[in-house]
Order: C-alpha cells, then structure tokens, then sequence
C-alpha cells in the first residue's frame, strides 16, 4: 500500500551563510533533529553540483548515502529560478538577472539558454537521484498583461502561451526521457498561475504527460481561488505539494492587489503553518481521498514568525494531518458473508435466471 510521504522541507527559505545553514549535510542534520524525513533541494550550487548530479550515478549515490546518514531522503528537485527565467518578458529583465550567473546578466538570450539547459539538467538529475517529480515555474510573458486595461489585443495571450508552450516542450520531452514529472508551481507573477492559464498551458503543449502540478494553496488564498475544488479538477496532474499557509483579510483600504504595501501590511500574506486560514485538514483529506502518493513539503514563508520557528512547528504539524488509507472499509465487520443466490433472494429474484 502506498501513500503520501512526509514531512518534509523546502530548503530555499533556510539556506544561508553561516552553519548549519550552508551546507546540504549542515541542513540535513538540522532538519532531522526538528523530525523531517525529507528535503526539498533548490538547485543552488551551494548545495549541489547539478551537471554533475547529471552525470554521475556515483556523486547521487554518495549524495543520497550523505542523507542517509540523518534519516533523510531527497524529496524532489526544485529549479523554481532557473524555470522563472526560461521566459521572462523584458520589463523583468533588471530584477531577473540576479537568478542567473553574472556572465549572462544584461543578456536576455544567453540568459534564457543557460535557464533551459539548466532544468534540462535537473531532469536527468532527478533520475539519478531516483525521484519521480521535480518542482519549478513557468515563467511569464503575459504577466504584465494579467489586467485587461488597457484592452489586450486579440491573441495576445494565445501567443504567449503559444511562445511558453514552443520553450518548454523540448525540456518536457527531456523529463519524459528520465521518467520524471516536471511541476509546475501555480503562482502569481508566472503565466501559469492558477486553473484557467493551467489549461491554457496544458492545452498548448499537447497535454503533455510529464507536465504536471505542484499544488501550494497559499497562493489560492492571496487569489481567492477555492484550493479544494482545484484537487478535485486537478488531481491527476498533481505531483507535488507545498504545505503553505496563508491569510486573506480585505479592508476597505487594500484587498488582492496588495495597494504596494509591505508583506506585514497585505491583506493577503504567508503565514506559519496553523497561523493562516487554510483548511488543511480538508486538504489532506482531498489528497487521501484521490490517492496522493508523492511528498507533503513545508514550504516556510511568513510575514510575521521567525523562521527557526516556523520549521520547528512544521514537522508535526504535517504529521499531524497526513493520513493513513486504510487497506479495508470501516463496517467490513459488519459484512453478512452471503453467497450469490442469497443476494438474488434479497432482490426478490430467486428462482429467476432470466
């Protein structure tokens, strides 16, 4: 019998400068003593060689043999950066150019090619590491057009959609190729960014089946999207969850758009996991009910708690509301145990064979 496997921990959001934050084997054993059995790995050359990753069976084993060590598995890969920049609409070219190497800053081309050949990368990383998902974005050409003002041209948004699907679908046909899905997270600020552009994507690179879902519902909060109907849509296509939480508290001041406020001032803002107002409990009942099989991953990010907290009361708390499926029904002890024609006498047909 399979199930969801957890907890686990995004590492992004706790990688620093100083121990045992800086290395894989510093925040492996820091996540072990607080009970996670799993890390989430961005592809950050701090914590692994990712052409390497791709090369060498051995360096994955020693990596994995590393984990091992403090009970830890590698949950997924994420390029969450590196997908960002395989499409980036010019006005984004400034800030976006921190997420790549500096000899490729300035350079939007260059730039786009070392992003692609990068999660390219993280595919046949992934295979090595023996996983079954990966995590990234997008990217976006659309986004600044997400509000219809001024009037969007006809086939604006097809086109970009149209152009995303041509950029990706060389690098979905890689991760078909290692035998593993590529996720993309649904998140503001990419062009897939909740079930509508979804479709418009799946649509548009032929229903892929390597291209699939990370589910966060944080971000269907701040979008006031309901997170629980998108499972029911959805769940074939998700690969991997975010354990996020998240608040929505409109005013008469500031309300989706945020007003240009600070993360603390938002209406919509992270939150620690049981600070917010997510349901979780139905959401881990949704993810039993459709038979999840993959990682539920902390993803910490909040406006208000420190982080040491919001890890330390992470792992319990994902532990709390997973859920065991059980392998026989509930009033099983109740079962008559009756033969066929005693069926058929129930149903009033006893005796008929027609």
């Amino acid at each position: 019998m399979t199930g969801m496997k957890g907890p686990g921990i995004f590492l992004a959001q706790f990688l620093g400068d100083e121990a045992p934050f800086d290395t894989l084997d510093g925040l492996a054993k820091w996540a072990a003593g607080l009970g996670y059995v799993g890390v989430q790995i961005p592809c950050n050359s701090q914590l692994i060689d990712l052409k390497l990753a791709a090369e060498s069976m051995t360096y994955c084993d020693e990596l994995r043999g590393g984990l091992t060590r403090y009970g830890i598995e590698v949950t997924e890969l994420s390029t969450h950066l590196q997908g960002q920049l395989v499409a980036v609409h010019p006005a984004y070219d400034t800030l976006f150019d921190g997420f790549a190497p500096p000899e490729v800053h300035g350079k939007p081309a260059e730039r786009q090619l070392w992003a692609v050949e990068q999660v390219k990368l993280a595919a046949r990383a992934s295979a090595n590491l023996g996983l079954s998902a990966h995590a990234t974005f997008s990217g976006a050409l659309a986004w600044p057009y997400v509000y219809p003002w001024p009037q969007r041209p006809a086939g604006l948004i097809e086109e970009a959609f149209a152009e995303l699907a041509r950029r990706w679908t060389p690098i979905l046909d890689v991760f078909e190729e290692a035998g593993v899905d590529c996720a993309f997270e649904v998140h503001p600020g990419e062009d897939v960014h909740d079930g509508a552009t979804w479709e418009r994507f799946l649509a548009a690179v032929d229903n892929h089946p390597r291209a699939r879902l990370l589910f966060d519902p944080s971000h269907f909060v701040l979008q006031q999207l309901d997170y629980l109907d998108f499972i029911d849509r959805y769940h074939d296509r998700i690969s991997c969850f975010h354990v996020k939480d998240a608040e929505f508290n409109p005013t008469g001041r500031t309300g989706v758009y945020g007003g240009y406020e600070n993360w603390v001032d938002r209406a919509g803002r992270f939150r620690s996991l049981g600070d917010g107002q997510v349901d979780f409990s139905a959401i881990f009942s949704k993810m039993a009910q459709y038979g999840y099989d993959g990682w539920a991953v902390l993803e910490w990010e909040c406006a208000l708690k420190r982080s040491e907290d919001g890890a330390r009361e992470g792992a319990p708390f994902i532990r709390d509301h997973m859920i065991r499926r059980g392998d026989r029904a509930f009033d099983d002890f109740a079962a008559s145990g009756v033969d066929r024609e005693a069926i058929r006498a129930l149903l009033g047909l006893s005796g008929d064979r027609s």
